[in-house]
């Protein structure tokens, strides 16, 4: 089990976990969006390859659109 903080809000999940099955649980997958872990920009194509760890710190910010 790791604990790490989403937006500001502490989560609870079982490890192993990377950032592309964070995404699948918070029903984020397919959204533009920008994920940020621990003050550095995870680019989209190493989602699937960035482990998280407990204690760790997302902001993960979703792009909307408008006009």
């Amino acid at each position: 089990m790791i604990e790490i903080t989403v937006n500001g809000q502490a989560r609870r999940y079982d490890a192993p976990l990377d950032v592309s099955r964070l995404l699948d649980l918070l029903d984020l997958t397919g959204k533009r969006l920008a994920v940020e872990l621990n003050g550095e920009i995870v680019p989209k194509s190493q989602h699937a390859t960035t482990p998280l760890a407990d204690g760790d710190r997302l902001e993960v910010v979703v792009a909307v659109g408008g006009g």
